[in-house]
């Protein structure tokens, strides 16, 4: 696999469902991880830190669990476009997508946010979410139970200023699923927003620097609500869920 490392093969893979997760590494997607991994899914776990999932692959491995790592930076435009086709090799199929990762840019008037920054903002949280969806949706479709599932934020329904690059990604984000979801009506596959709301990670220490973090909800918390989305007896389909407050 691109950019795949350390990997655990499941006695049965036909008894495990194959579940992506990206910014498999900390926060909310690590929670899920693990939380996917001790439920019986096999994780395909994507960060840029090869360090940090292998830390992840041990406490899955030490649980009983199984998981496959890939080191992948979703700015690597053609590491993604491999992606597809090296899992169709291997497995034939994806029955989950947890698209988490993404990045909170630069907080500020817009006419002060430099253009690297900008775009980066647009890239992470956007483009590189298109770029999944064109490479995994064959797989997806190709699995009896596809579920894919998209983080958003509560900036997106409640727009503030100062964050202006980060909600216009999310935002686009949004459009993007409902259209997913809309051309995959008459499939099999469900896709689905979910709103963490404000939740005890970097990026939120980072975006209210003066917050106590023990005044959230902890990741394990959200990702207990995220997990069942990407289960195969889940029916909603082009949903936004909203997990505690959108903060």
């Amino acid at each position: 696999m691109a950019g795949a490392d350390r990997k655990t093969e499941p006695t049965d893979m036909t008894e495990k469902r194959l579940t992506l997760v990206t910014g498999a590494s900390r926060g909310i997607g690590r929670a899920a991880a693990l939380q996917l991994a001790g439920t019986g899914h096999h994780v395909i776990a994507l960060a840029r830190s090869k360090k940090a999932l292998e830390a992840l692959d041990d406490e899955i491995r030490a649980a009983g669990g199984e998981a496959t790592l890939v080191p992948l930076d979703l700015k690597d435009a053609k590491a993604i476009d491999q992606l597809g086709g090296i899992l169709f090799e291997r497995h034939g199929r994806l029955d989950g997508l947890l698209a988490n990762a993404g990045i909170l840019g630069t907080l500020g008037p817009l006419q002060s946010i430099g253009p690297r920054s900008f775009e980066e903002t647009i890239e992470v949280n956007l483009t590189a979410n298109w770029r999944l969806i064109r490479s995994l949706a064959p797989l997806l479709l190709a699995s009896p139970s596809g579920r894919a599932v998209f983080v958003t934020s509560g900036v997106v329904p409640r727009p503030r200023a100062f964050w202006g690059a980060y909600q216009a990604s999310k935002a686009g984000l949004e459009s993007l699923v409902h259209a997913f979801a809309e051309e995959n009506e008459k499939s099999a596959l469900r896709v689905n927003l979910f709103d963490p709301g404000a939740t005890r990670t970097q990026m939120r220490a980072m975006a209210m620097p003066g917050e106590d973090p023990m005044s959230l909800p902890a990741p394990e918390a959200v990702a207990a609500e995220l997990v069942p989305l990407l289960g195969e007896g889940e029916t909603r389909h082009n949903a936004r869920v909203v997990f505690g407050d959108e903060g």
